[in-house]
């Protein structure tokens, strides 16, 4: 079974400009503790509540600074043609509850994350990812 398959589409992100009060407030609208960001059509981070309240408001930046600031860079990613037990392997190593889906143009298609992988009626790639996220905490 690909990733194309089980993963959630038309996900929700912001760029990189906008403000800490409005990604906060749009995390708050569409009930996630994490956002993408981009710019035009590429990926360029992720930002999750807990920047927001560590890299921002602990640092004591204001409700006005631009997710720039606080966003994690470095996003891991898997492509939608993968297989969903290697990505299950994956998620678990680098110990991740969710992941960004892209397409070999590197173009944002979509996000996997530990629901959707339950969901999939594999049980081997369930208990793969469940497992190696549980050891994170």
């Amino acid at each position: 079974m690909r990733i194309s398959e089980i993963m959630t589409r038309n996900v929700q992100t912001t760029t990189p400009e906008r403000t800490l009060r409005e990604v906060a407030s749009l995390m708050e609208s569409i009930d996630s503790g994490a956002i993408l960001v981009h710019e035009g059509d590429r990926l360029v981070g992720m930002v999750t509540d807990r920047d927001i309240a560590l890299r921002g408001v602990a640092a004591g930046l204001g409700a006005d600074t631009p997710v720039r600031q606080v966003m994690s860079g470095d996003v891991r990613y898997c492509f939608e043609d993968e297989d969903v037990q290697h990505v299950a392997e994956n998620m678990a190593q680098i110990q991740l509850r969710r992941l960004p889906v892209l397409n070999r143009e590197k173009r944002l298609v979509g996000v996997v994350s530990l629901g959707n992988i339950a969901a999939c009626r594999s049980e081997h790639a369930s208990a793969t990812v469940l497992q190696g996220v549980a050891r994170a905490h």
